[in-house]
This record gives structure tokens, C-alpha cells and sequence, in this order.
């Protein structure tokens, strides 16, 4: 019996590990997708109906704010090529239940070479057809 027992905890947690990690190959696909200014490559994995929310955080208080996929991606394909940036993700905290996934990310962004601003992505993911799909993007912006 305790062998069973063992054996469904270790498969258990293979099972889990492997669910994290697409999870999190999904957030990396739509980080290459930006980081290249690759709005086809980021829609692959984001829902139709993705939502984008920001809450700026600054002396004078905090600013929420929306915005739409279509937005989104024209937004990211309109960045200047002589504009250098990078979203540098400083970890991830995935959970899972069933067909949903949240990753909370916190990130420091640069802008040629220099530090930007720093916060917390929080991304939440729906499993269709065996493949993680980005629905929704909420973060926080401190100078």
C-alpha cells in the first residue's frame, strides 16, 4: 500500500511539474514574441479574448488602467526599431486548477540599457484543446 501511495504522489507531482512548465513556456513564447515586436507570434498564444490591465504605481498615488488586445498588438508592432527594450521576468509562480493557470511574475523593464521601471505581472491562462492560452494580463508599473 505504501508503495501505491508513493508511487501516485511521485506521478502526481511529475504531472504537476510538467503542467508548470508549459504554463511557463507559454508566458516565455509571448515574451520572444515581444521582446521581437512579434504581435503574430504573441496572438499564437493569447485567447481572442485577452484583456490587459496596468495599475501605475507613483508618488502620487495609483492609476488603473485598460486596454484592448487589438491595442496591444498594434502597440508592440509600432515600437521604433531603434528602440531598445527588454521585459526581464525575475521569476515564476505558477498555479494550477484544472484549466486554469495563474503565473505571477515579477520583472524589471529596461529602455536602452536603462532601468525603466520595475512590478509584478500577474498572467491568467485557460487550457483549450491541450494548449495554454494567455485571457487575461493585469500589472503593476513603479518608477
Amino acid at each position: 500500500m505504501r508503495k501505491f501511495i508513493l508511487g501516485m504522489l511521485v506521478l502526481f507531482g511529475m504531472t504537476t511539474q510538467a503542467q508548470n512548465q508549459e504554463v511557463q513556456q507559454t508566458i516565455e513564447t509571448f515574451f520572444k514574441g515581444f521582446h521581437s515586436r512579434d504581435s503574430l507570434a504573441i496572438q499564437k498564444v493569447c485567447s481572442d479574448k485577452m484583456g490587459l490591465q496596468s495599475i501605475a504605481e507613483n508618488t502620487k498615488g495609483s492609476q488603473f488602467s485598460t486596454q484592448t488586445a487589438t491595442k496591444f498588438y498594434q502597440s508592440i508592432a509600432s515600437i521604433p526599431t531603434t528602440m531598445q527594450f527588454e521585459e526581464r521576468l525575475l521569476g515564476h509562480t505558477i498555479h494550477i486548477d484544472g484549466a486554469m493557470a495563474i503565473d505571477w511574475t515579477p520583472y524589471e523593464f529596461y529602455v536602452n540599457g536603462k532601468k525603466s521601471h520595475s512590478g509584478v505581472n500577474v498572467f491568467t491562462l485557460y487550457r483549450e484543446n491541450g494548449q495554454w492560452k494567455i485571457v487575461a494580463i493585469i500589472d503593476t508599473r513603479r518608477k
